[in-house]
């Protein structure tokens, strides 16, 4: 981000920092949550503290548009959300969950996962392990995955990507994760599913099935739940961890070590991005206004995916970078090498991660020509 901001080249890229970036070349505010914030506004009589696990209605009301309307868990009390500051304030719960209330236990991330995922896990002094995901051929490694899931230690916990995986925007199939719900089961594993990027992938409904099948499927799992990509509410850091238990009892029990964790982490968590949430999916008009804005965001995003493969095939590299319009949510895996990223940097001002992981939602869909002949000057 530094050295970006300290190149005067007017032509350049920023396709590192992951936010959403509209036409303009802005990351908007969502006309739902305009919306939200002026009724807000003109109801709002205190500015008093919430509750230990946050505002209720917001608690409620994600937990549901996660698990799904229908859900046999919400009808038996068996689930719940903790409000966080953020999705990586869910993260930082979570593990500080596992590090006192369940000692001992191991955390497996993918081979790669977003780098933070490390730091806090390991920060909070859990063991940190790792299991193949992606591998030297920029190529999902399902097999190799499976293999190393046999032999996590029963009872560990794997973290697991619910849709549009960072950094590698490779997602599991159908059929992937109902294998890797087969290993969970008779490994007695724990999930925490990371849920950042919902209607990002496929869809609001659809990016959620794999949360929804292990809720079926499994007595007891973790959820973080983010609302900075799909709401736009990046700086209100707003998100929740959301408890699935095996019975009601246990769920109370889990949540009161939860408001506990939570209180000497940052007392009680901000307000304002999940008063807009909950005035968002609590009101018909707004929620139906959201679900579009979503989908064009969506749709954005696959449709520069597809442009610059297309404009990569005119120097012959389509076929080298084909898995890009494959991939699903802001990021790709690219494949650059480190070697290529840094010749992107000094001979373009092309900006991305050193291992190739680049921000396709902040690509200029009017230079995707630029950006490709930048790719073929360095690949060639």
């Amino acid at each position: 981000m530094d050295a970006y901001a300290r190149d005067g080249n007017p032509r350049k890229f920023d396709l590192g920092v992951g936010v959403y970036k509209d036409a303009q070349g802005l990351t908007p505010v969502l006309a739902a949550v305009k919306r939200a914030e002026q009724q807000l506004l003109e109801q709002q009589l205190s500015k008093t503290y919430v509750n230990g696990h946050g505002d209720v209605a917001y608690g409620q009301l994600l937990t549901r548009m996660v698990l799904g309307d229908d859900s046999p868990l919400l009808a038996a009390s068996r689930a719940g959300a903790t409000q966080t500051p953020g999705g990586t304030g869910a993260l930082r719960l979570s593990g500080e969950f596992l590090r006192h209330c369940l000692p001992g236990r191991g955390i497996w991330l993918s081979d790669p996962t977003w780098p933070i995922h490390e730091s806090i896990y390991a920060g909070v002094g859990l063991e940190v392990h790792h299991y193949p995901y992606v591998g030297a051929d920029n190529r999902l490694n399902v097999e190799a995955m499976l293999a190393c899931l046999e032999q996590i230690p029963q009872g560990d916990v794997i973290l697991l990507h619910a849709c549009c995986h960072n950094p590698t925007g490779f997602d599991l199939s159908h059929a992937d994760w109902r294998r890797v719900l087969d290993v969970v089961k008779r490994r007695e594993l724990l999930p925490l599913i990371d849920f950042a990027y919902q209607g990002f992938g496929d869809g609001l409904e659809e990016d959620a099935w794999a949360v929804r099948l292990f809720a079926d499927q499994l007595p007891e799992m973790l959820v973080t739940s983010s609302c900075s990509k799909n709401f736009g509410l990046y700086r209100e850091r707003t998100g929740a961890l959301i408890v699935c238990a095996s019975t009601e009892s246990k769920l109370l029990d889990v949540r009161s070590q939860l408001a506990s964790l939570a209180r000497n982490l940052w007392s009680t968590p901000p307000d304002h991005g999940a008063a807009v949430v909950a005035q968002i999916l609590g009101t018909p008009e707004l929620k139906s206004l959201w679900a579009d804005e979503v989908q064009t965001m969506r749709s954005r995003i696959a449709q520069l995916r597809r442009g610059l493969v297309e404009a990569l095939e005119r120097y012959g590299l389509d076929h080298r970078f084909g898995y890009i319009a494959e991939q699903r949510g802001m990021f790709s895996y690219t494949g650059l090498t480190p070697s290529e990223v840094q010749q992107l940097r000094e001979r373009y001002s092309v900006y991305m991660v050193s291992n190739g992981r680049a921000n396709v939602a902040g690509i200029d869909a009017s230079r995707l020509d630029e950006l490709a002949a930048a790719i073929a000057g360095v690949c060639r």
